[in-house]
């Protein structure tokens, strides 16, 4: 009879305490069950993105950077004249090889070299026995536009087929290099220049370091940022000295002897 009072009892106490835990802890937690925070975005890794022009041959650049920040990759891409601003516009590119004229608006604009200008003309023009061409010489030719080709490969295959001739610089008509052309120097037309241009908001130590390499500033340039970097303290050599008090200094007395460390017969002979 005991034993069924006590379990009725503790089954009311039970019963009990569920509804009060439900009034009160509803909505709280069980301990077993703890919420994590969400864990922080993982931090994206620099990459440092440039475009160029048909002509500029960005190798040593890249091998530079490669040796100097080998921890910040580097992708290049070639832009056409049309799309050598539009990258930096919508943010394609960090940097970029341009032709120079260019519409130098919220962008910065460093000139780097200038280019040797060139005639080509359909292969078997009288102009592939010279090899300079002046400008005035070809008065009587038909010249296309690349641009309104579509651009200057485009351009070079209208060339091939004897439309027209075509003016551009040396390092495109290399670089595309197009069957049944002959190119020449050309003296007396105006000539092209390359330049690095980049949003003139955008400037950090990656770019600043970037820019340093194509203007030919050494690792150890004390303007690019890699070396400006703080290097560690070395530890104070420890004093080998001894402990001892020094003997305090005594006034000298006499006058110093001229001939004391000289050899025998060093003073000059004479009468005194």
């Amino acid at each position: 009879m005991l034993q069924g009072y006590l379990a009725g009892r503790a089954q009311r106490t039970n019963s009990g305490t569920g509804r009060r835990c439900w009034r009160y802890c509803e909505g709280v937690p069980a301990e077993d069950e703890p919420t994590l925070a969400p864990a922080p975005p993982e931090p994206q890794a620099r990459e440092l993105r440039f475009a160029y022009v048909a002509g500029v041959t960005p190798g040593k650049w890249i091998r530079r950077w490669e040796e100097r920040m080998p921890h910040v990759p580097l992708r290049s891409f070639m832009s056409d004249g049309g799309t050598q601003l539009s990258v930096l516009r919508d943010g394609s590119a960090d940097l970029s090889f341009v032709r120079l004229p260019v519409d130098r608006e919220g962008l910065n604009v460093i000139p780097l070299y200038e280019e040797q200008p060139v005639v080509v003309a359909p292969k078997g023009h009288e102009i592939s026995v010279f090899e300079d061409v002046a400008l005035e010489d070809l008065a009587a030719e038909t010249f296309l536009d690349a641009d309104e080709l579509g651009g200057p490969e485009a351009a070079l295959q209208v060339v091939a087929t004897g439309a027209g001739l075509l003016i551009v610089p040396m390092s495109v008509a290399r670089h595309f290099n197009v069957k049944d052309t002959v190119a020449r120097r050309l003296s007396g037309a105006p000539g092209t220049e390359i330049a690095l241009a980049w949003p003139s908001g955008s400037t950090d130590e990656v770019i600043e370091e970037f820019i340093g390499i194509v203007r030919g500033r050494t690792a150890q340039s004390s303007r690019q940022p890699s070396a400006q970097q703080e290097k560690p303290k070395k530890e104070p050599k420890p004093d080998r000295r001894g402990t001892g008090v020094k003997k305090p200094k005594v006034a000298q007395r006499y006058a110093p002897n001229p001939d004391k460390g000289r050899g025998k017969g060093s003073r000059k002979k004479g009468k005194r």
